[in-house]
């Protein structure tokens, strides 16, 4: 065992070295990779960790601290009625908003916290698939076919592949689904609506934080008025979750109170958004670290950093390998990967199997932020790419990405991790070429 242990780190030792001795830096596209490749770290860490994955942790804490085992179950374990299950995940989506990065610490809480693989899936996949906003950007860019299709594909994807994963591993889930028919009922320790209202302003701070910006140009509508007052929405969610905290958590309202001024003077002191979310999570951590009333206050915070440990670094290894391949496409960047952008158009167009299937795979290791996929897929059809690889693109991509794929494999293994993969791209590439053959 230990000599297996020595080959394998000899190997990587060799591969390093076989690397740096043949690295290509004279050549411009390496070059342009590796800028690429830290451009959409940098990227990412200025537009998404602190809005949308560090409020992200804190929602996955409270499900995991806050909301019973036996409340996750009661909707999503063995005991649910599965049209309750795989309809509550699969449609969960239109309220999240979020990335398929975000959306990882909420699957791995409520996985742990026992619910089904088959509406685990359904939820890990819905959740950034059946985006309310990107639909409607979608119907309004890309047309409206694409954005019923994509809807309606999202919705039917989650509800097929959780099943097919139950099925595919009915043994395992079995063996727990018994061990669940004897968990027993325990009290609740407070109304579970009240829970529910505390997890969903802490939801809506994280969407109205993250609302995104309409096209340029476009100044009237519900989406640019509330775009413009994202910042006055949050503050007041804000408000309410200092109620939350209050009467719900019962934590000392004198505390509550001072974080809620630190934040304000941090918000009256600087013009980024930034700093006084980073002020407001701080505080947060603090008081209910110091609560002595309740132990699980106590818990939401360690609880929180425990899905940051696990996830953080994976994310922040599939961000750089993601943009080393597939290069930086945000804002007004576009840069080349290794993988040259100039093949990937010219490999999508048309609706062949190769080009839906190509579409789909692409799509599942690319990084979309929340959005960002409509623009790119925008500029791809004006490239010449078929409508059929769009969809295709569009129902794989937002949902998977490379540095998913290494969170998802730390949670439920190597195994599960590739069938899941293999059935979105699989279903992606299906759809595409029957909608490709219809539009």
């Amino acid at each position: 065992m230990e000599v297996k242990k020595e080959f394998k780190i000899l190997g990587w030792i060799v591969a390093v070295f076989v690397f740096a001795y043949y690295m290509p830096i004279e050549s411009m596209q390496f070059k342009e990779a590796i800028i690429a490749m830290f451009d959409l770290a940098k990227w990412y860490a200025r537009e998404h960790v602190i809005l949308c994955l560090l409020p992200a942790f804190f929602i996955a804490g409270v499900i995991a601290v806050f909301v019973s085992q036996g409340a996750v179950m009661k909707y999503f374990g063995a005991k649910a009625k599965k049209w309750v299950a795989y309809t509550v995940a699969s449609v969960s989506g239109t309220i999240l908003a979020v990335c398929s990065c975000t959306i990882l610490p909420l699957f791995s809480s409520i996985h742990k916290r026992g619910a089904g693989l088959g509406p685990a899936i359904a939820f890990l996949y819905s959740g950034p698939a059946i985006n309310i906003l990107a639909i409607i950007l979608t119907a309004r860019i890309l047309g409206f076919e694409m954005g019923v299709a994509r809807v309606v594909g999202a919705v039917v994807f989650a509800i097929v592949i959780g099943s097919m994963m139950a099925l595919i591993y009915r043994k395992e889930e079995k063996s727990r689904q018994d061990a669940q028919l004897n968990f027993p009922q325990l009290p609740e320790k407070r109304p579970m609506w009240q829970t529910a209202v505390h997890f969903f302003i802490l939801v809506l701070i994280l969407v109205f934080a993250n609302w995104g910006k309409p096209d340029e140009g476009a100044t009237g509508g519900a989406w640019y008025w509330i775009w413009s007052n994202k910042w006055l929405i949050t503050s007041v969610l804000s408000l309410l979750l200092m109620v939350s905290l209050v009467y719900i958590l019962k934590l000392k309202w004198l505390h509550v109170l001072l974080a809620a001024l630190a934040t304000t003077a941090s918000a009256l002191l600087f013009s980024s958004p930034l700093i006084p979310m980073v002020v407001g999570m701080a505080g947060l951590s603090i008081i209910t670290l110091l609560d002595k009333r309740d132990p699980d206050n106590r818990e939401w915070t360690p609880s929180s950093w425990e899905f940051a440990k696990q996830i953080m670094p994976l994310l922040a290894l599939g961000v750089l390998i993601a943009g080393f391949l597939l290069g930086s496409a945000h804002d007004d960047t576009m840069l080349a990967g290794v993988i040259p952008n100039a093949w990937i158009a010219s490999l999508v167009g048309g609706n062949s199997l190769f080009s839906n299937f190509f579409a789909s795979v692409v799509g599942a290791f690319m990084y979309f932020a929340t959005l960002t996929e409509v623009p790119i897929l925008q500029g791809l059809l004006a490239a010449g790419m078929g409508k059929g690889p769009a969809l295709a693109l569009l129902l794989a991509g937002p949902s998977l990405s490379l540095p998913n794929m290494l969170v998802i494999r730390g949670i439920l293994g190597t195994q599960k991790t590739i069938v899941y993969v293999t059935l979105v791209v699989v279903m992606a590439t299906i759809t595409g070429l029957v909608y490709g053959m219809l539009f």
